[in-house]
């Protein structure tokens, strides 16, 4: 959104014309109206109008205007749409419905030649800027020549095109929010309702996700919305995001005491330089312990006095925090126990053993605004509702802020 409004500033202080395209749906009115808004002629008239609504045989009338008498029923002259735009913008929306006729006489209105009322004798002078938009491709409407390619030039002298919502994945939560504040403020969206509307097509583009979050937020029984309360189609559409995978076979309580003895070792290590006295002395172990630890876990000296990214993997630092676990069985909260940057344990789960397949997870580093999301798997669960999960789909900007804020945690320590 960010740079389409900045191609809107640029284009606003100018006097061309422009032709905003895109799907149904996707705001190309609102487009037109921040160019109207942004521009020098932002205190005159806005008029706006949907050249496919109007019937066939009124579309000159309300464009030009008529005078009395030009026809049946005609009792007094009428100004058309460009008379009243007159030192303002018209929007001519679904310019590609208008008819051949119409396009030409059109076209003499953007050259700014003077026209004549319908029925009338006197040429009627206007100053306006046209704004117009369509969802067709109007190159293709001219190849077949249901649009006259002079007119399709005259009006994409500035041409800007709104991208579907689909290919607008960052800009999903940021309008939700928006809309969610306009039908109900003080309301807020889960975690697993969120990811749900990131998750879906939207083949209405924002009008849809406008009507999801009005229709939402009416029906929730709270102040929040969860993923339940979304429309079916989207509730239909986040269940198939959860693809069922193949777990690894769970660690056994012996091999998680061996892969903690391995990293306190190993952080010891690093913290001594890969002195091994000093490092058994801090461990509270023997030399000659400590020697067979090494051997028995083929840790080298060197390698182990600076993290190697393995390692690091294995590093696990302390936090309490919040943390939202989404599966097909629904969304449920809990509380994270420790984090690495290859999973994170949390404490609170209901039938932990139910839980199967790709899970989403959601939860805020201690100090942090944005969340951090991420497709995880159960590596081990116990009956007092503590899992350990494995990260299996992080993207790079919140596996690198998981990095950081595990590798301070570990420097503090």
């Amino acid at each position: 959104m960010k740079a389409l409004m900045d191609i809107v500033e640029r284009v606003a202080c100018g006097t061309a014309t422009v032709l905003i395209t895109g799907e149904t749906g996707t705001g190309k009115e609102l487009i037109a109206r921040a160019i109207h808004a942004r521009s020098h002629r932002a205190e005159k008239p806005w008029v706006d109008v949907n050249c496919a609504a109007l019937p066939e045989h009124l579309v000159e009338s309300e464009l030009f205007g008529y005078e009395k008498g030009a026809f049946s029923g005609a009792d007094s002259a009428k100004p058309g749409l460009f008379e009243l735009a007159d030192k303002g913008t018209l929007f001519l929306d679904e310019i590609g419905e208008l008819e051949p006729k119409i396009q030409v006489k059109l076209l003499r209105v953007l050259d700014g030649l003077p026209y004549f009322r319908l029925g009338g004798s006197r040429k009627v002078s206007v100053d306006v800027r046209i704004v117009a938009a369509t969802n067709q491709i109007l190159e293709d409407s001219v190849k077949a020549s249901k649009f006259r390619s002079d007119l399709f030039h005259r009006l994409s002298q500035l041409q800007i095109y709104v991208p579907p919502l689909r290919d607008r994945h960052e800009d999903i939560a940021a309008l939700a929010a928006y809309f969610l504040e306009q039908s109900h403020p003080g309301m807020r969206l889960s975690f697993g309702a969120l990811e749900a509307l990131q998750g879906y097509s939207w083949p209405g583009n924002v009008r849809e996700l406008r009507n999801a979050i009005v229709q939402s937020s009416s029906i929730a029984r709270g102040k929040e919305i969860v993923a339940v309360d979304l429309p079916s189609s989207i509730v239909a559409a986040r269940a198939s995001m959860f693809e069922t995978q193949p777990l690894e076979p769970v660690q056994d309580a012996h091999s998680q005491l061996e892969d903690i003895e391995k990293q306190a070792i190993i952080r010891a290590l690093a913290r001594t330089g890969g002195h091994q006295s000093i490092a058994a002395e801090q461990l509270g172990i023997s030399r000659r312990t400590l020697s067979r630890k090494l051997k028995q876990y083929r840790i080298e000296t060197n390698a182990a006095a600076t993290l190697g990214a393995r390692d690091e993997q294995l590093y696990r630092a302390v936090i309490v925090v919040p943390v939202s676990i989404v599966s097909r069985h629904g969304e449920q909260a809990a509380t994270s126990i420790n984090l690495s940057m290859g999973g994170i344990s949390i404490d609170g789960i209901q039938n932990p053993f139910q839980l199967s397949g790709g899970l989403k997870i959601g939860f805020t580093l201690p100090g942090d605004i944005d969340p951090i999301s991420a497709r995880a798997q159960i590596v081990w669960a116990d009956a007092h509702g503590r899992v350990g999960l494995r990260f299996i789909g992080t993207n790079e900007a919140h596996a690198a802020r998981i990095k950081k804020w595990v590798l301070e945690q570990q420097n503090k320590g």
